[in-house]
């Protein structure tokens, strides 16, 4: 239990929260006050009608996300929803998104950490040492990738300087992140954006995403008797030539599902199980003798809509995958307990027979956690094609005294033995080219052929 002093009474009404409610026995019960995250250097400061995030690292607090109260326990932001649920005890919590997978737990604490009680200096220096240690105590793969994080401060900060531009200071920042070679990781000023992903892999976007559309439209599914697109042409289905055996599901994204930028979670959601309804009939699904699952150029998004998916996917329950977050500021070893992320059946009618999953390097993020939780699928599951592009965190947001923004991963998401693919990928089963120069030249589709034979198609 912890009792409400004056200092914290006045604390939490300077941020607008009121001091937390307690019963006779010292339980608190409102999720009102100021709590601290394990992991994610994040402590949350809940009011009647607000959340106010505040990023802290050992030398600084600045404040994050807001969002808007929208129920009890529940704010809103930038279209997804935020849950905060009260342990029993009223000093423990948990926190939820609903576009995310996994819970962040919660601790009360008593009052805001000092740094956050006085404004943070803007000069380069500062937001230099901010960005630094923003890594220092968050990324988690300087070790596997052969990086000296503090050998990379040796060498830079003697650069940075009160008069230090901040053209200068964003190619110092990028300098210090490219040897990552992490497309989960990018430096930000306005307009400007720097991210590098892994050599030999091309970062998805809208133009290779319409060349391949548009080649395999002509190439693979010239003779399907049916296709449609689904979901602001995120995701096409075809019924392939062949007595309609074999269905094909192409899934460029987790997101996006609705013209609108600004659409919600849950419309989204609705956008795509109108789409799964629509090809995932009961009649299609007793008939198909296989399903190619195409995410080959695939940005990435919600990992909650992959496991939305895979949910249609499967009779049985299984776990998906298990998440867990850096949570020591010294010691990189040390993570939040791994958290198992099920795969439950969808009660609407599921296809729950062969499936060859084509991927490769511009397979990111979500579209590489939706090919991971297909890994322990019940039944025949393959993988074709090449390694994913090796993202697979939750991005964290760090704004920078001097409003810069860094962008980098905190988690591993974890198979059943405890390995993680971030940085290699997951591997393919059976490895051919994927879109290559040589493949579009010569109007080859290596992976979509090698699916096609290994399903049966025509027999």
């Amino acid at each position: 239990m912890r009792t409400a002093t004056a200092t914290v009474i006045a604390l939490t009404l300077a941020a607008g929260i009121a001091a937390p409610a307690a019963s006779a026995s010292g339980t608190n019960h409102t999720v009102n006050g100021l709590w601290r995250m394990d992991g994610y250097g994040t402590v949350l400061a809940l009011g009647h009608r607000t959340y106010q995030e505040y990023q802290t690292t050992a030398v600084s607090c600045l404040k994050g996300d807001t969002a808007r109260r929208t129920g009890p326990g529940t704010y809103t932001v930038g279209g997804d929803v935020l849950t905060v649920r009260l342990g029993r005890d009223g000093d423990h919590a948990t926190l939820g998104a609903a576009s995310a997978v996994g819970h962040r737990k919660l601790v009360r604490i008593s009052t805001l950490p000092a740094a956050c009680t006085h404004p943070t200096p803007k000069d380069p220096l500062t937001s230099f040492d901010v960005f630094w240690q923003s890594y220092e105590e968050n990324y988690p793969f300087f070790a596997a990738k052969g990086i000296d994080w503090h050998a990379v401060r040796d060498e830079y900060r003697p650069q940075v300087h009160k008069d230090t531009t901040r053209a200068a200071l964003f190619d110092i920042f990028s300098r210090m992140v490219r040897p990552l070679y992490d497309a989960h990781v990018a430096v930000q000023d306005g307009d400007r954006v720097f991210a590098e992903g892994r050599p030999g892999t091309e970062v998805p976007s809208e133009e290779l995403d319409a060349k391949v559309k548009k080649f395999i439209k002509t190439r693979d599914l010239a003779n399907a008797p049916y296709r449609r697109d689904f979901a602001n042409g995120r995701i096409t289905y075809a019924d392939l030539a062949g007595g309609g055996r074999l269905g094909y599901l192409r899934i460029s994204g987790f997101d996006g599902y609705l013209p609108d930028e600004e659409a919600s979670y849950a419309a989204q959601l609705a956008e795509l199980d109108r789409a799964l309804n629509t090809v995932l009939t009961p009649e299609r699904a007793r008939h198909l003798h296989g399903l190619i699952i195409d995410l080959r150029i695939n940005g990435g998004g919600s990992d909650a809509l992959g496991i939305h998916i895979a949910e249609r996917l499967t009779g049985t329950p299984y776990v998906a995958y298990a998440k867990r977050a850096r949570n020591d500021p010294t010691d990189p070893s040390r993570h939040t307990r791994p958290e198992p992320i099920p795969v439950i059946p969808a009660s609407a009618p599921r296809y729950t027979g062969p499936i060859a999953v084509l991927t490769g390097g511009s397979t990111v993020s979500a579209g590489e956690t939706f090919t991971q939780a297909l890994i322990d699928r019940p039944g025949r599951t393959i993988r074709i094609g090449q390694p994913t592009q090796g993202v697979f965190s939750d991005v964290m947001e760090r704004e920078l005294p001097n409003g810069m923004t860094a962008w980098l991963p905190n988690e591993e998401y974890l198979t059943d033995s405890g390995r993680t693919f971030d940085g290699t990928g997951i591997p393919p089963q059976v490895t051919v080219p994927v879109f290559t120069k040589e493949e579009f030249d010569k109007g080859q589709d290596s992976a979509f052929d090698r699916a096609m034979n290994l399903l049966g198609a025509g027999h």
